[in-house]
């Protein structure tokens, strides 16, 4: 291996000698015999928090796994229940089970659940170098575990040494914490990788905790998703963006994560839309509410008025982007200038349809998508809230250095949409200042893209938010058209229809799936992972694809689309073993999960299972040892041969 002087001489000083480059050349080839690690594929979370930390904390029903090979024949399902619940929520579960015993009778359950844990940790930690392990587990705490871990099971004669450590924690009053601490680290331990492929935002109510979750998460990677899109294009003061997120965030009663959570003041648009919309019934755009007598009829209507003031905003400012970048093919989205007034009706493409509404106060007739003064003044306001909202700029600067538009990993396949195709497969693309993109050279430039929009704190996004969003080629949306206008304002559904890309018909042909993988430069053995489109179980449709080659797990964490889907959501589990899916039921809530001991019902199916059980040696992060190893390896002669001198330590 050609390798620089230079680059030698840097590394020296890390291993200054011969010695710490044998030794670190020994710990990294033990390590590539270890089994790979768990990853963990959740996709379409939608703000739906408890759900999504449940599963995080439960592991797609890893841990559960985890308990019924250890403890299946000396515990009953309720026992594993209870232990699996201490795992998965400590403190909360400590204490509610502290009121049901005396003092004694406490202290005798805590010893008893402290060495079923430990045993668990053990079993869990077994993939892990000691060294890792010893990083992740709480630093309070650290040594006194890792001596339990590893010594008290082979070493009978400092039974006493160990029984004195545990009655130790009890006299210094910290045995909950230490269980706490235990649990966590069972967490991370059996979950090594979390892949998150695509829409935290938008629907749900509580994006920034599951965005403060992930920011806390031990190792974790995002593909953008189309919902997710807005969301950094409002962050960089994009108006089309902004639009966007309130109206939908108004649709789904979610106003507060904006106003509450992300300090962006929105007492200018209610008086706004007070103003101009206060004599109107706003039938159309009624938000869905999960429980409406929470709700005051004058409630109702000012969420409802709000979001048609963005609605009419957005479409105002959509032509001005359209307009300047004709390649985009969006024109037909401008329907504003294609309403008769007279006949109550919109032109859409070549038909004409019948508005269940003509009450446009702030349009004129004349010029359309002329704002009008006070809309100016608006949103205006609003993008400099949403530009310098300090806690949004913070979360979505974390979704850039962890996100991309998609991602290769040990052969597999991450995108949170789709590859845009004609009928035969073969790539369509995007225009942009002159130049077309196809394929993974597209995804690449809008990655690229949209890293430079956001670093360089540019006011709009120069068009890509907006054809990311709703781009008849965009990998992230992957339909013709998105028909706001006409879900808002024609009662006739034939013109809701939004016809969809030959992609998703292609993905579930084998041929197509392996060809996919190879143009991203993977072997064709691995997956194409998807999210974005619900799997529909309830009517027959399968998550699993293409004879396995893709699979599909948008199972509908969000509620508003369990009744649709029935279930609440797919995940996945990828570790040395194999491939498997999770379909969850519906998650019922948090306080349930703690009290009753409800977990969420999963329904596990194999996808792909290794003949050989794989090891680190054979993944990503294998390849990237075994480079460190050659490298270390021309380290190592340089220093036998005095080319480099050793330092003294």
């Amino acid at each position: 291996m050609e390798i620089s002087k230079d680059h030698l001489e840097l590394l020296s000083k890390n291993f200054k000698n011969k010695n710490e480059v044998i030794t670190e050349i020994i710990n990294l080839e033990a390590i590539l015999s270890l089994p790979k690690g768990t990853e963990h594929f959740i996709s379409d979370i939608h703000g739906e928090y408890e759900a999504f930390d449940h599963i995080l904390r439960n592991g797609s029903g890893v841990i559960k796994e985890k308990l019924k090979q250890i403890f299946g024949k000396e515990l009953d399902p309720k026992q594993i229940n209870l232990i699996a619940t201490v795992i998965y929520y400590p403190e909360e579960k400590l204490k509610l089970l502290k009121k049901d015993f005396s003092a004694e009778e406490y202290i005798i359950f805590q010893k008893e659940l402290i060495l079923r844990l430990l045993k668990v940790l053990q079993v869990a930690a077994r993939k892990y170098t000691r060294s890792k392990v010893r990083k992740t587990l709480p630093k309070d705490f650290s040594y006194i575990i890792e001596e339990l871990i590893y010594k008290m099971e082979f070493n009978a004669d400092k039974k006493e040494y160990y029984s004195r450590i545990i009655d130790s924690l009890f006299e210094l009053e910290c045995s909950e914490k230490f269980i706490a601490g235990i649990s966590y680290s069972i967490q991370k331990f059996v979950v090594n990788h979390l892949h998150i492929v695509g829409d935290i935002y938008d629907r749900g109510p509580y994006p920034d905790r599951i965005m403060e979750r992930l920011m806390n998460y031990h190792s974790v990677d995002i593909q953008w998703g189309n919902h997710d899109m807005l969301w950094i294009g409002a962050c960089c003061g994009d108006l089309l963006c902004i639009s966007n997120v309130l109206r939908i965030c108004a649709r789904y009663d979610n106003l507060d994560i904006v106003e509450d959570r992300y300090g962006i003041p929105l007492r200018g648009l209610m008086n706004f839309s007070e103003f101009y919309y206060g004599k109107d019934d706003c039938k159309e755009f009624l938000p869905k509410l999960a429980d409406k007598e929470k709700y005051s009829e004058r409630e109702i209507m000012q969420i409802a008025r709000m979001q048609k003031a963005m609605a009419i905003i957005q479409f105002k400012l959509e032509k001005k982007f359209i307009e300047k970048y004709p390649e985009f093919n969006l024109s037909r989205r401008l329907l504003l200038d294609k309403i008769d007034y007279e006949h109550k009706t919109v032109k859409v493409g070549e038909k004409i349809y019948k508005l269940t509404s003509l009450y446009l106060p702030t349009v004129d007739k004349n010029d359309p998508y002329k704002l009008t003064k006070e809309e100016e003044v608006l949103v205006k306001k609003l993008r400099e809230s949403f530009s310098t909202s300090e806690k949004l700029r913070r979360h979505i600067e974390f979704m850039i250095n962890n996100g991309a538009m998609y991602k290769c990993y040990n052969d597999n396949l991450l995108i949170h949409g789709c590859m845009p195709v004609d009928e035969e497969g073969n790539p369509k693309g995007i225009t942009y200042e002159g130049k077309t993109y196809y394929s993974k050279e597209m995804l690449d430039f809008f990655d690229k893209k949209v890293r430079e929009i956001f670093f360089s704190n540019k006011k709009d996004g120069h068009g890509i938010f907006l054809y990311l969003w709703q781009g008849e080629n965009s990998p992230l949306f992957g339909k013709k058209d998105m028909t706001t206008f006409e879900r808002y304002f024609i009662a006739d559904k034939e013109s809701h229809v939004e016809e969809k890309n030959p992609y998703y018909k292609l993905r579930e042909k084998e041929e197509y799936a392996k060809r996919l993988l190879k143009e991203f430069g993977l072997t064709g053995e691995g997956h194409i992972i998807n999210g974005h489109t619900p799997i529909k179980s309830k009517n027959g449709e399968d998550a699993i694809k293409a004879n396995g080659k893709t699979i599909v797990i948008d199972g509908g964490m969000s509620k508003p689309y369990n009744k649709t889907t029935g279930h609440g959501g797919y995940t996945l589990t990828y570790n040395s073993i194999g491939l498997q899916i999770m379909k969850h039921d519906i998650f019922s809530n948090k306080e349930n999960a703690i009290k009753l001991e409800t977990d969420i019902v999963s329904t596990k199916r194999v996808v792909d299972q290794n003949l050989k059980r794989k090891m680190i040696r054979d993944t990503d992060t294998g390849k990237e040892i075994i480079k460190q190893i050659e490298i270390l390896k021309v380290l190592l002669s340089k220093y036998r041969s005095g080319e480099i001198n050793e330092k003294a330590d």
